[in-house]
């Protein structure tokens, strides 16, 4: 990234500080952590995912983190600056995240980071991602706990990969009943796996149910279903459920996705609710993106969307 000027009147967002222990030991409490689960090796399509985290980490700098319509709209007054309303973290990388002893280090990551964080963002990183991040958020809490998918594809694959996190988190303990996926679409799954999800009970928001919504109202709904057992709720950020014009780095992205506007929204909305502590944003391979960078682009703004809905939390 070419240097970015400097302005003392417009800080930027990123680059924030290591997680580190205060002069007691103990984690230094935190509003939101950020942290990296570059995954590959399971992943369906070739992809470059573990090049994610270090680029959505730089792409973070290119913006303000500043709001500014829609803090006033909630009387906030003129602007509301997230870096001065929130604390924020890195807590850095897992070190080869692949296989069950990299799933085990990464659920071991997640607790301890949410023993000192508000919130957690885990950086992925193919799809994979969401067992380890999901189940670090509380593994004995499963029968509580729900999720909430933005995601083109149901991930109800057999086997172990980045088309099989639903599936597997099921078969962990957590009842699909509280389960919702936005975004499902056409041509991007099978047939099977569409029974197989109706079969479970999993509720599923296709991308024509979308049309004309409110982004809000859907994830309220879906996090009434996901959250109704008072549990944690896991926010699975798929990117590639965007339109692939605006997200051209996710290998799986269809023409016709959702706007990108459509998924931060649906982010912020979703991170407004205090039962959201876990999120990952996964699928984005930055090797492959356009020039521009739109793809990594979009990841890091989703970032800066959980961040200011939980700055928003008690408006």
């Amino acid at each position: 990234m070419a240097e970015l000027a400097h302005d003392p009147n417009w800080p930027r967002a990123g680059g924030w500080p290591a997680l580190r222990p205060d002069a007691t030991g103990h984690e230094t409490s935190v509003d939101l952590a950020i942290l990296g689960v570059p995954a590959w090796r399971t992943s369906l399509s070739p992809t470059g995912a573990h090049a994610t985290p270090a680029a959505i980490r730089e792409a973070l700098r290119r913006y303000s983190p500043a709001l500014v319509g829609g803090a006033a709209a909630l009387d906030l007054g003129a602007a509301l600056d997230l870096g001065a309303a929130l604390a924020f973290a890195d807590a850095g990388d897992i070190d080869e995240p692949d296989g069950p002893d990299g799933e085990a280090r990464t659920r071991a990551e997640v607790s301890r980071v949410l023993s000192a964080a508000r919130v957690l963002v885990a950086l992925g990183g193919d799809n994979s991602i969401t067992v380890p991040v999901a189940l670090g958020a509380g593994p004995g809490a499963l029968d509580r706990a729900g999720l909430v998918t933005i995601d083109a594809h149901y991930d109800l694959r057999d086997g172990v990969s980045n088309g099989s996190p639903v599936r597997r988190l099921i078969e962990a303990g957590l009842d699909p009943a509280r389960i919702v996926q936005i975004g499902i679409a056409d041509f991007a799954n099978s047939a099977e796996y569409a029974r197989r999800a109706r079969d479970l009970g999993i509720t599923v928001v296709h991308r024509d149910d979308l049309h004309g919504r409110a982004p809000a109202d859907v994830m309220a709904e879906a996090l009434a279903i996901a959250g109704a057992a008072g549990g944690p709720v896991h926010l699975d950020i798929d990117v590639d459920a965007c339109d692939r014009s605006v997200a051209p780095g996710c290998p799986a992205s269809l023409p016709g996705g959702l706007a990108a506007w459509e998924l931060r929204a649906l982010v912020r909305a979703a991170a407004r609710d205090p039962r959201v502590r876990t999120v990952d944003v996964a699928e984005v391979d930055a090797t492959a993106d356009a020039p521009d960078g739109r793809t990594v682009r979009l990841a890091a703004l989703c970032v800066l969307e959980v961040a200011a809905g939980l700055a928003l939390r008690s408006s």
